[in-house]
């Protein structure tokens, strides 16, 4: 059965150039890091020349680079630190960030005294910025805003330094998950005004299980993971040496081509939207589809019968991969806790769509064509 892969904001294909990069380092260059003696000396240097290779992209320093094992390690990193070694006792969130920063800020509320504000959301899904300032001003303790740069399963982009700027303004700390944008948008981290950004480098076309914490050279915090002087006394245990010379690679190619591949992923994304629009009545979509909205993912929901509720069950079974959730489902799953956000009608499934350079128009019409017959 032919496959479709609609769901590249989940994982993504590891790049053919990527692996090539890596098999030497899984192989011949398989030195430990920390040994002094030549083959250690080599992986040394290909992790150093790695940081380096992301520094330059995100126009950051090398010594604000971090590689961890992801995005959730990374932000579970900057609200532990902002907590015990920023005096932030006040987290300000949104209610439809990824659970890699919603359980670990309730995790904070819960075991460590910490108040946990919820910044409103406008009907679009986009963040409310009058609120943010309110919570802001009216905070009597050291706040961190903790809010995604695009939302991985409405796509809603977040304008980070205007958010930045308001942090700044009252000296708050700014964390923003950035795990579906870098790669996917260039980055000036010299001049914006945040001080801890995460990746995973399986979002476009790296490995999976390798990550980055940028932490902004101002700030100054102690490790999350003890037990080793790797990463400059920020992050213990030997490095996954080859997983961050493919963060690197993948990197490097997502830039170089980033005008030609964004350009003709959005033309993607609009093409099935419009086709959805056109034959599936009653079709809508989940956050700012055609304002500010990351190129990759397209939030369609359909109307609910007997049909649709099984519809990723039966895309499945006919060889379709796509995500998503309801506000409201039957059983153990209790949908996404993001459409119950912004739209908690339990009259519509929700399905996420999400693609990359690899999909094809051809590919959209055979999908559409299929939901016709599930809808």
């Amino acid at each position: 059965m032919e496959r479709i892969y609609f769901d590249n904001a989940a994982t993504t294909p590891l790049d053919k150039a990527v692996l090539d990069t890596m098999l030497p380092y899984m192989t011949d260059k398989f030195g430990n890091p920390s040994s002094i003696y030549s083959y250690g000396r080599e992986s040394r240097l290909g992790i150093e020349s790695a940081r380096k290779t992301v520094a330059k992209i995100l126009n950051a320093h090398p010594g604000e680079i971090f590689f961890t094992s992801g995005g959730t390690e990374s932000s579970n990193t900057a609200i532990h630190a902002a907590i015990h070694d920023l005096g932030c006792r006040h987290i300000i969130s949104s209610p439809i960030e990824h659970h890699a920063t919603l359980h670990t800020v309730e995790h904070a509320h819960a075991k460590e005294n910490i108040r946990l504000s919820w910044v409103k959301l406008q009907p679009d899904g986009h963040v409310d910025m009058e609120d943010l300032r309110r919570l802001l001003s009216e905070s009597k303790e050291r706040c961190l805003v903790s809010l995604m740069h695009a939302n991985n399963e409405i796509g809603n982009l977040l304008d980070l330094h205007a958010v930045g700027n308001l942090c700044k303004e009252f000296d708050a700390i700014f964390h923003s998950d950035t795990v579906q944008t870098v790669g996917h948008y260039p980055f000036d981290l010299r001049n914006t005004p945040v001080h801890f950004i995460n990746g995973a480098a399986h979002k476009f076309h790296g490995p999976k299980g390798v990550g980055i914490l940028y932490i902004n050279e101002n700030v100054k915090i102690t490790p999350f993971v003890q037990g080793g002087s790797q990463e400059r006394n920020m992050r213990a245990g030997t490095e996954n040496l080859y997983g961050i010379v493919g963060f690197a690679k993948a990197l490097e190619l997502a830039t170089a081509n980033y005008e030609e591949h964004s350009k003709y992923i959005n033309s993607i994304r609009q093409y099935m939207a419009d086709q959805l629009e056109k034959h599936i009545p009653g079709v809508g979509f989940n956050g700012d589809l055609r304002g500010r909205s990351l190129y990759t993912v397209l939030n369609a929901s359909f109307p609910k019968s007997e049909k649709s509720e099984m519809l990723l069950f039966n895309l499945d079974i006919n060889g379709i991969c796509a995500s998503g959730g309801s506000a409201c489902t039957s059983g153990a799953d209790a949908g996404s806790h993001v459409i119950r956000s912004i739209n908690n009608d339990p009259n519509k499934v929700a399905v996420r769509f999400s693609f990359s350079r690899d999909n094809t128009k051809e590919e959209v019409d055979k999908v559409v064509e299929k939901l016709k017959e599930l809808i």
